[in-house]
């Protein structure tokens, strides 16, 4: 049962109260305040989700009530009441002692927040420490109680290892148990599941929703997607642009939403397509997957070498011209590493595969050089992707003048390109730095046009973007495909957006397909158990977004 349909709880005490809170920006930004004049409160044992874009305020909000906040940004007006205590006028001494014990929070990232240098029960003992909680022996065993409340397997050992040896839904679980260490009264979470496959991201708000439950605690959820709104929250709070636009109980904003945002991010969500295009006469195979296979060797200790890993074991596949294949799975089911198998970017153990007719699996890089403008990649990170060093016009011209291209006719044509993936011919001078999230992944987008190519893979090219952003950046993809007749490999974990954009979708399990056909067919009626669990874990799965 989603919270949202289920019978309204008691309120409790208003435990965190922010009244009219306004923190200014640094001259020269876009608008003079971060968040402006915001007020709202969190009752005692209750979920409160705060929704909105990247650049409503939503992190800012969280991290001034921590006392967390950059020093380019000012407090300039308003109270943050705890327990009836203003924590914008309390000494920094006290508010560290309250950090963590009253207020604890989850960042986004787990690999950025966790120390690479310290295995994880040191990480968590220190938080307990730097509080004068228990005894050494003490601390270690709330160490291994909190990694097991967590759902981690083994925590005795698991406790010993680094950051880098566990997954991303690791990392996170470790954050989580960092963070109610001290028992706290309220817990933020700061975009928690956000780069998390859908059966992993479950777990995760679940386990909040447990743990919340059990211990009564009063829980700050910060997210741009109302799936996760729908799965989890008792009240919502809307932010647009540093300030509150609606806010009420999770039932009224989702099924009567007041405001024009809050109507558009709830329209922005992907919806789960009822049904699968009516098929057309059927275009050229582009490329053909034959029994692919890639094996990683595993990483042993000392001198001893790992178990091999079997990344993509005996794939098949074909895609067609101006069709959109949809590979999905979780994290570790072999999907990016088939991508970069199709690309070329490291070689395969066996199988075919056939470019336009062609075996390329078995060419050398110069011979398969003059073939790779044709197949382009879109990565997931528009941040990372993008050389912060050059401007925009030299990272869209400088592959194509590699391979021969006057420089004049690829700057005609980057600036030709960037107009038709919606930026204007200015941007061709300016830095990736200057761009949003969702503008650097449309410069990406025009990167991989320049080649003029038969064949894109798009490698969770959305992933991390605001759902409005994502939904421009689907039908752009959408109308550029139409009119190129490309064919696209379209690489997701988020099973409503492959739906919506695909027109055959492959589910991949340790390697292997596990079951394919039409979006609607595969996700409506799926046939295989794992793919049974992934639609079970779409968040907000029995919530249907108004049409």
């Amino acid at each position: 049962m989603l919270v949202s349909d289920a019978e309204p709880k008691t309120p409790g005490a208003t435990i965190l109260s922010v009244e009219k809170l306004t923190v200014s920006l640094p001259r020269n930004m876009e608008r003079p305040y971060a968040v402006e004049d915001i007020s709202f409160e969190l009752k005692a044992g209750e979920i409160l989700c705060i929704i909105g874009e990247s650049g409503s305020g939503k992190s800012v909000t969280a991290n001034t009530i921590m006392g967390l906040l950059s020093s380019s940004l000012t407090v300039t007006g308003g109270h943050i009441l705890f327990k009836g205590m203003d924590l914008l006028a309390t000494r920094e001494e006290q508010l560290r002692d309250l950090r963590g014990r009253a207020v604890s929070i989850i960042f986004q990232d787990p690999l950025s927040a966790l120390n690479p240098l310290m295995t994880i029960g040191d990480q968590i003992a220190e938080a307990m420490e730097a509080h004068g909680v228990g005894t050494p022996a003490a601390r270690q065993q709330k160490v291994v109680e909190l990694l097991g409340e967590v759902g981690l397997p083994n925590p005795a050992a698991i406790r010993h290892q680094y950051p880098f040896r566990l997954s991303g839904g690791q990392r996170q679980r470790v954050m989580i148990a960092i963070a109610l260490a001290l028992d706290p009264d309220v817990l933020i979470a700061d975009e928690p599941t956000t780069a998390l496959d859908v059966t992993t991201q479950a777990q995760i708000l679940e386990l909040i929703r447990k743990i919340q439950r059990r211990k009564g605690m009063s829980v700050m959820f910060i997210t741009h997607d109302f799936g996760v709104v729908a799965e989890i929250a008792d009240r919502v709070v809307v932010m647009e642009k540093g300030r509150l636009v609606e806010q009420g109980t999770a039932a009224q904003v989702l099924r009567d939403p007041q405001h024009p945002y809050t109507k558009t991010l709830i329209a922005a969500v992907p919806r789960m397509a009822s049904q699968d295009a009516a098929p057309a006469a059927l275009p050229p195979v582009i490329l053909a997957a034959e029994g692919i296979s890639k094996t990683y060797q595993g990483q042993g200790r000392f001198f001893t070498k790992g178990a091999p890993v079997r990344a993509v074991d005996d794939v098949s596949f074909s895609i067609r011209q101006g069709c959109t294949l949809g590979l999905v799975g979780e994290s570790g089911s072999g999907k990016s590493s088939l991508g970069r198998v199709l690309m070329k970017l490291m070689g395969s153990d066996g199988g075919r595969i056939l470019f336009e007719g062609r075996d390329i699996a078995p060419l050398r890089e110069d011979e398969f050089r003059p073939l790779r403008p044709r197949i382009q990649m879109i990565f997931q990170d528009p941040y990372a992707s993008l050389n912060p060093r050059h401007t925009i016009g030299r990272i869209l011209t400088v592959g194509p003048i590699a391979q021969g291209m006057a420089a004049g006719k690829a700057k005609e044509k980057a600036i030709g390109l960037l107009g038709r993936v919606g930026l204007d011919s200015g941007a061709y001078d300016r830095f990736p730095h200057e761009f949003s999230g969702g503008q650097r992944q449309r410069i990406g987008i025009a990167r991989a046009l320049m080649f003029d190519p038969v064949l894109l893979i798009a490698d969770e090219a959305v992933s991390a973007l605001d759902v409005s952003i994502q939904a421009q950046i689907l039908q752009l993809l959408a109308r550029i495909q139409k009119e190129m007749h490309l064919a696209m490999i379209f690489i997701t974990h988020d099973l409503r957006v492959a739906s919506q954009i695909c027109d055959e979708v492959a589910v991949m399990f340790k390697g292997r397909i596990v079951e394919s056909g039409p979006p609607a067919q595969v996700f409506r009626k799926p046939q295989n158990d794992y793919t049974k669990r992934l639609v079970a874990a779409i968040p907000g799965s029995e919530w249907e977004p108004a049409a």
